[in-house]
């Protein structure tokens, strides 16, 4: 005697050796005797022999199609040896019933198993999802593997090019055209970014590294929303001053300017002026939520993204010849510099002159005549005595250090690609950063304090332990030698300085502030401020990183010179990059030495270099 059985999951044939009732002994084709259940016998039969009978079975279910199967098959439960005597006709041999058996297990789509050898015909609506399931799955498969095959002789497949987004910085791995890429890796010994560079789908580096930043961090798009129209802006008084900026000549933010009128007495009134847009951008607008999206206006070589749209900078720019509303602090000090009063007005401020940094030199930081600078040297003169006694006051010395310029001309080429970089070196604390830094310093600190007198919470700025931090509440800042420190002077870049014009211009008005101490919405601005402008901060530092490396394929430097910081550090002399030297000797600090340049790759970015010796 032979049965048909199940054995994990599988169908075999066996000859019985031994029938226990409950179990049986028996022998498989292969040879191996076993012990299996009674309750796994699907079919006794007495011959052919069970190898015979299996190599019958499977010539047999070759012939089968399982959509005639699943016609001829009732709707309700059924066994296997029904459906084999409907399907052959009168009584099946055990060959026959074995092949139905195993079409039936072979095409789950068709039939959904109900119990050993018993199976109930799948609904047409799940059958007709099924197999259009399997076909999309055999079309992906073939797409992919032609895909696969396009990239592997470096080409670019359509399909491919419209998904580069998720390809390049957002992965997905369940998707078909990540398969085929993943699978063209494998067989090329590559990298996916390698391997779509090697295909042309990265036309630029810079745009790679910028297009990165923009699908992480404006997941829908730079482009502003919708907003309306700024309300109406009340009447002002006009100040009765001549103020003027100092900026760069990219700056279209202006936020700040300066006034210097001479009293009676000798003494001199200084002007802070911090445009305005707190009195039409109000909290729960179309354009507040703008400036909640963005946070801060984003900075990097050759590029700016603003917080706010042209046109509501433009209603509030510090502009030469315009007197857009401003909020200003008054200072009366004597000529050395001693503050004799302090007052904040809302008014609206004439800009005389937007003077540009490149375009001023350090005369007035000296009393010696300077032909040929701006007609405001006197003005300049008096702000700069002022600042100066600002910054003796606070006791806090700043660490000398190199800034740098990033200039980019997008109509010169470097690297192959467009775009041509000048970097500067600029000394940290000359005169014009100094007169510039020390006047926002004392606006943002007297704005604290008077927000924090009033009892209004505002976005202040602590530091303690070294460690900087944002607080609804004032605490000190160390590094500045203050008890009170915000920002408020940036309202047009900046949603910590708007919130807290916002809190500033209720208290001048002697409203109620808009934000109270337990508001949610403030200490939810807080903290995605803080992340948001760090995210910010370490774009312009990678693209900063960037740049530096393609002025040095734009220079065809081979060798550069560099200061030793510690151990295998060395920073560049000429640009803010630091590199480690792993083959260098022990070195002591501000060592000179040369660096060779061995390799640049724009897309990682990096930098490989090597230790060449001392430096003359």
């Amino acid at each position: 005697m032979n049965v048909l059985f199940e054995d994990d999951g599988q169908l075999k044939a066996g000859t019985l050796l031994a029938d226990n009732d409950a179990s049986l002994q028996v022998e498989a084709a292969s040879g191996k005797r076993q012990k299996i259940k009674a309750a796994h016998v699907l079919l006794r039969f007495a011959a052919p022999s069970p190898a015979e009978t299996m190599a019958r079975a499977h010539e047999l279910v070759a012939g089968i199609d399982p959509d005639f199967l699943w016609e001829v098959s009732v709707d309700g439960e059924f066994g296997f040896d029904e459906l084999a005597r409907e399907y052959f006709g009168g009584t099946p041999a055990a060959a026959e019933s074995t092949a139905v058996a195993l079409a039936l297990s072979s095409a789950p789509m068709y039939f959904y198993r109900k119990g050993r050898g018993r199976y109930r015909k799948a609904p047409p609506e799940a059958l007709k999802a099924a197999l259009a399931s399997r076909e999309r799955k055999a079309r992906e498969a073939r797409d992919i593997a032609a895909w696969a095959a396009d990239l592997g002789q470096g080409r670019l497949p359509e399909a491919l090019a419209a998904k580069l987004d998720m390809l390049l910085y957002r992965p997905d791995k369940n998707a078909p055209e990540w398969k085929a890429l993943d699978a063209a890796c494998e067989v090329q010994k590559s990298n996916p970014l390698q391997l779509l560079a090697a295909c042309g789908a990265i036309a630029s580096t810079h745009d790679y590294h910028f297009r990165r930043f923009l699908v992480e961090s404006f997941p829908t798009g730079i482009a502003f929303p919708p907003w309306g129209d700024l309300p109406a802006i009340p009447e002002l008084p006009v100040a009765q001053v001549e103020a003027f900026s100092i900026d760069d000549a990219a700056t279209t933010e202006i936020d700040d300017a300066f006034s210097v009128r001479r009293l009676d007495g000798g003494n001199v009134e200084i002007g802070i002026h911090i445009a305005c847009p707190a009195l039409a951008i109000l909290r729960g607008s179309a354009l507040d939520a703008i400036a909640r999206s963005r946070l801060s206006t984003v900075y990097m070589p050759g590029r700016k993204l603003t917080m706010l749209p042209d046109d509501a900078v433009a209603a509030f720019t510090l502009a030469e010849g315009r007197s857009p509303p401003a909020l200003s602090l008054y200072v009366e000090a004597t000529a050395a510099g001693e503050i004799l009063g302090q007052r904040t007005v809302l008014e609206r401020v004439p800009i005389a002159a937007n003077l540009r940094l490149d375009a001023l030199t350090e005369a007035f930081a000296t009393d010696l005549a300077a032909p040929g600078e701006s007609r405001r040297i006197g003005e300049l003169r008096a702000l700069w005595k002022f600042a100066t006694r600002l910054y003796e006051a606070r006791g806090k010395s700043d660490p000398a250090r190199i800034d740098y310029s990033f200039d980019i001309d997008w109509n010169g080429t470097s690297a192959g690609e467009p775009g041509r970089v000048a970097i500067v070196p600029r000394s940290r604390g000359n005169p014009l950063d100094r007169l510039v830094a020390e006047l926002m310093i004392h606006v943002n600190h007297v704005w604290g304090r008077r927000i924090a007198d009033a009892g209004a919470p505002g976005l202040y700025r602590v530091q303690a332990g070294g460690k900087v931090r944002m607080s609804t509440r004032p605490g000190e800042h160390q590094g500045l030698g203050l008890s009170h420190y915000l920002w408020a002077s940036s309202p047009l870049r900046r949603y910590s300085d708007l919130v807290n014009q916002r809190q500033l211009l209720a208290v001048v008005q002697g409203e109620r502030p808009p934000y109270a101490d337990n508001d949610a919405e403030l200490h939810a601005a807080l903290a995605d401020f803080e992340a948001t402008y760090s995210q910010y901060a370490e774009m312009q530092d990678r693209m900063e990183h960037y740049w530096c490396l393609r002025w040095l394929l734009q220079e065809g430097a081979g060798e550069c010179t560099a200061s030793v910081i510690r151990d295998t550090l060395v920073r560049f002399d000429r640009l803010p990059l630091f590199v480690r030297l792993a083959d260098m000797p022990e070195s002591a600090p501000e060592t000179r030495v040369r660096v060779a340049i061995l390799r640049v790759d724009l897309l990682q970015p990096a930098l490989e270099c090597r230790y060449a010796g001392v430096a003359a």
